[in-house]
């Protein structure tokens, strides 16, 4: 159940991040938000990756709708040799998940203690 407030809690920090500081700024919000509410590490990842997937895939239709796909039209032509405003826009969102992703991972891996494994008993021979 810790799930639905941490996706919600990374897409707003993602925003705000994206509205004052670097596109990277996702990967530090999800990082925050790891360290903050501990999951496992999958679970993790998953979480951040699917929360900055869909917030810059949303971000990426609202703006492409406000300029008629011109600039999507433009930019897949030269990226991926195709006039495909949707894949740009896929695969833009596919990068921001997958550094929102690892971010959300690496505060996972810091926060997310496992149980050593048990020493066997060494036998020790005397000559």
């Amino acid at each position: 159940m810790k799930s639905v407030p941490r996706f919600i809690l990374i897409i707003a920090l993602s925003y705000l991040g994206g509205l004052f500081f670097t596109w990277w700024s996702v990967a530090l919000a999800s990082f925050l938000v790891a360290v903050l509410i501990p999951l496992p590490p999958l679970r993790s990842f998953l979480n951040g990756f699917l929360a900055v997937f869909l917030l810059w895939l949303a971000l990426a239709f609202f703006k492409d709708i406000q300029n008629d796909h011109i600039l999507a039209n433009r930019m897949s032509e030269l990226i991926i040799k195709v006039k495909n405003p949707m894949l740009i826009g896929m695969v833009s969102a596919f990068i921001g998940g997958l550094v929102a992703g690892f971010g959300s991972l690496t505060g996972s891996y810091l926060r997310y203690k496992k149980k050593p494994a048990e020493q066997p008993a060494v036998a020790t021979a005397r000559s």
